[in-house]
């Protein structure tokens, strides 16, 4: 079975040579829910970019990103066919990315820009059955009765959901959810969280999101990737997480990561475990 997504040994240097992301090897099978956890600055808001083919890997380099068996990048190239590709795959930013003055209804219509006629999308000449849809997605993101106020006017947490529900009308096979409940409270980040893991569950849905907090992490997704510099250093269950395993991989930097989560409780190693794939990174990166 084709995978959800392939990245084959990613590098990415920034123009003031700090290298931003180092030998990225994953692979993310269709229908999985997938945290990237991380102090600020390990790279998970880039890796998700490149996947998204925002960004471009160094060049020359022996990288390749795949979503779905179809060529993101390669060798730091945007793959001719990005737009077909990128059609497939939705982007939940942390601030949203809404038109503050367009309805909020035209604001999840946006996600079918990718199959509309360019003049119908210039002259937001949707069909009825178009609209239709738009509004059954904000239904299932608890939002319908505000499909007619400007996008400005909802709160961050309603803000977040539209978005969510302009990846449902998109049609994406894979959702990427940047910090998608870094500002917004316990209860909107709930909400957001249920939804993710409902489409998920219901639309069979790949979802991987990025998150600073290893509580919500562990509660909602069943596997974790954790980055450290750039670096996987950790790629395994979520139940797996401990205190002690954090500290042994982030040193001070755990402290931020734990900071708002309860205690964790840990987990018992099976006898004669197999040494974990991280190990060497881990070992590496201390």
């Amino acid at each position: 079975m084709t995978a959800a997504l392939h990245i084959h040994q990613l590098n990415k240097h920034f123009a003031n040579g700090k290298q931003a992301l180092r030998d990225i090897n994953l692979t993310v099978q269709r229908g999985e829910m997938v945290a990237l956890i991380g102090a600020s600055g390990s790279g998970k808001s880039t890796l998700l970019r490149h996947v998204a083919g925002l960004v471009v890997a160094d060049a020359a380099s022996d990288s390749r990103i795949e979503v779905d068996g179809c060529c993101v990048q390669q060798g730091g190239r945007i793959h001719r066919d990005i737009r077909k590709v990128r059609s497939q795959v939705g982007f939940v930013f942390q601030q949203f990315n809404l038109v503050d003055r367009l309805p909020v209804l035209m604001n999840v219509l946006v996600g079918l820009l990718h199959r509309t006629p360019w003049w119908r999308g210039w002259l937001r000449m949707f069909k009825p059955q178009e609209r239709a849809l738009a509004l059954e997605a904000l239904s299932r993101v608890g939002i319908a009765e505000c499909h007619a106020q400007r996008a400005s006017t909802l709160s961050g947490g309603q803000q977040q959901r539209a978005a969510i529900a302009r990846t449902l009308v998109q049609g994406a096979k894979v959702v990427l959810a940047d910090e998608p409940i870094a500002s917004l409270d316990p209860e909107s980040s709930r909400k957001v969280m249920d939804i993710l893991a409902r489409i998920n569950r219901e639309d069979r849905c790949t979802v991987i999101v990025s998150l600073h907090q290893v509580d919500v992490a562990i509660k909602y997704c069943p596997r974790v990737v954790a980055l450290h510099h750039g670096q996987v250093v950790y790629d395994g269950p979520s139940a797996a997480l401990t205190p002690a395993l954090l500290r042994g991989l982030y040193g001070v930097q755990a402290d931020e990561i734990l900071a708002e989560a309860p205690p964790l409780h840990p987990v018992a190693a099976p006898a004669a475990a197999p040494v974990p794939q991280w190990a060497p990174a881990l070992a590496q990166a201390a």
